[in-house]
């Protein structure tokens, strides 16, 4: 056996840590709002980028096409996606939020910025330095 530590390994760490939060933030709009963690990322991102498809989404939000694919469908179907012919790429197809999804968007929005503001106070003076590092580890390919 070597003297590997799991609970030491960094990216098992923040894989772990992405989880738990993401867990927790789920918790917060899961019943109200009855969307999924997949749900939540791609409807932000429609809101953030507008019209885009499924293979932007999936280059964005670190999630498998096949998850960003079943999720877009589910917000289809419950009225807050549509799915548009791509304008330039006909093999893709566009998503972006209807009126419904945009109303959603903006009931989330304020649960999103609460929560952030509690995780932020719960990490304290940590919270500026944990920002830079996360900002270079995002920066790495």
């Amino acid at each position: 056996m070597s003297d590997f530590d799991l609970t030491e390994f960094l990216p098992y760490q923040l894989a772990a840590a992405a989880a738990r939060v993401s867990r927790a933030f789920a918790e917060r709009y899961r019943d109200d709002f009855g969307i999924s963690i997949p749900e939540w990322r791609v409807l932000v991102h429609l809101a953030h980028s507008g019209s885009v498809s499924v293979r932007e989404i999936h280059a964005r939000v670190e999630m498998d096409k096949s998850k960003v694919s079943r999720a877009a469908q589910r917000l289809t179907d419950a009225g807050y996606v549509e799915k548009r012919p791509h304008a330039e790429d006909r093999r893709l197809i566009d998503l972006r939020l209807t009126p419904a999804g945009q109303a959603l968007v903006a009931r989330l929005l304020p649960i999103a910025a609460q929560f952030q503001e509690e995780l932020i106070a719960s990490l304290g003076a940590d919270h500026a330095a944990l920002r830079r590092a996360l900002g270079r580890i995002m920066e790495t390919k």
